[in-house]
């Protein structure tokens, strides 16, 4: 990976891809129940040699890429797929906070329609030969750009299937999937690969992804931030969402410029998803047109809450996981009485490490890292509603 030669001359594996399934659940006020929404993701991962050229291009792209940002002043702006030592808690704040300090003011919230998948490959390698600084890319580079561009995808249940592995139990799986010879015989030969002939897109999911989306979008965030600038206004891009903080009196011009800007990239905003809040002081208290919704957060001027949609959407999860582990235990016990010997009771430790505040890495630790983070006290009340429902659904 640090030959350029080699690299040049190196032939990738396709990518393997699936689709990442995630629920959205949100309260329909007409049924007064929950509704649950699915979104497929599709992700690729690589073959691991390709893995280690892909990271080690995506440092020393990331290197040059933050020199960029430093020197034209962007490095507040871009906070997405860099190594800030920070998460959504102090990006959101830090919003939160600028619009406090303005009192009176717009905020526009825009997303991009199928980001990583409408990324123009001409525009693409632009970016990416501006920023190492030649007039073309050389060929070690060439060669990682042309891999991510038009990649190949073999379908990971019929690679497995094809293969006579089990998709469920990963431990029975050799660490190697195939050898070189395998993947000829087996994998070419029975017309697994699929070919990416598209102008534009690249896959999510690789080491180099996520720096490439960010190269990508460097001349937007450049114009973009010189624009607010101009206005009074400030600007954040969080990969594909992007927030603009704007005087009242400029709100239409603001909207229309960004707008304008994704339109060069060969990008669309997604409509539905676009969020425009005006905030202004009333009896002496900053208030909002309605809750302003960034980064999992809402906020109204006053308080900070998590979005109900997070809340119900890990009630959910949580929901099903306690059913499946008493399930479980269930199970054990009437083999255990079977042999003779005494049921155990439901083993509570790993429940809460996985579903309450007395866990360190789930929904509710994080949402008590905002709430000190953020001084909400609204947080800390919804997020004590969830100890109740785990205890709940515990007991029943």
């Amino acid at each position: 990976m640090t030959d350029p030669k080699k690299v040049s001359r190196h032939s990738f594996y396709p990518f393997i891809s699936f689709l990442v399934k995630s629920s959205k659940v949100r309260w329909n006020d007409g049924s007064n129940a929950l509704e649950k929404k699915t979104k497929e993701r599709p992700i690729a991962y690589a073959a691991h040699v390709d893995t280690h050229i892909y990271a080690y291009y995506s440092s020393r792209l990331a290197n040059l890429y933050e020199q960029a940002l430093i020197r034209n002043a962007l490095d507040q702006c871009v906070i997405a797929f860099r190594s800030l030592g920070r998460s959504n808690i102090e990006f959101a704040a830090s919003a939160f906070a600028e619009i406090k300090k303005r009192s009176e003011c717009h905020v526009i919230c825009l997303d991009i329609q199928g980001f990583f998948n409408n990324l123009d490959h001409g525009l693409l390698k632009s970016a990416w030969t501006k920023l190492i600084g030649t007039h073309r890319l050389p060929e070690d580079h060439y060669a990682v750009f042309k891999s991510l561009t038009r990649y190949s995808t073999v379908d990971r249940d019929a690679l497995y299937s094809h293969l006579g592995l089990s998709l469920n139990n990963r431990l029975s799986c050799p660490r190697r999937l195939c050898s070189p010879a395998e993947f000829r015989d087996k994998i070419r030969a029975g017309n697994l690969i699929k070919t990416h002939r598209d102008t534009k897109g690249i896959p999510q999911g690789s080491p180099i992804s996520a720096v490439l989306s960010n190269i990508y979008m460097f001349e937007f965030d450049f114009v973009v931030k010189n624009y607010m600038n101009s206005i009074g206004g400030t600007y954040f891009r969080y990969c594909d969402d992007m927030l603009l903080i704007v005087p009242p009196e400029a709100k239409s011009a603001a909207k229309a410029f960004a707008e304008s800007e994704i339109k060069k990239l060969g990008l669309s905003v997604q409509d539905e998803k676009t969020e425009c809040v005006d905030f202004h002081m009333r009896e002496g208290k900053l208030s909002a047109s309605k809750p302003m919704q960034y980064l999992g957060f809402l906020f109204d001027g006053q308080r900070i809450i998590l979005r109900s949609a997070s809340l119900a959407r890990y009630a959910d999860r949580m929901k099903r996981g306690i059913k499946f582990a008493k399930a479980t235990m269930k199970k054990r016990n009437f083999a255990r009485v079977a042999r003779g010997e005494a049921p155990k009771p439901l083993f509570r430790s790993q429940i809460y490490k996985r579903y309450t505040y007395l866990g360190r890495r789930n929904f509710v630790s994080y949402g008590y890292r905002a709430a000190r983070v953020m001084d909400s006290a609204p947080i800390r009340k919804q997020l004590k509603k969830l100890w109740k429902k785990a205890q709940a659904e515990i007991a029943a």
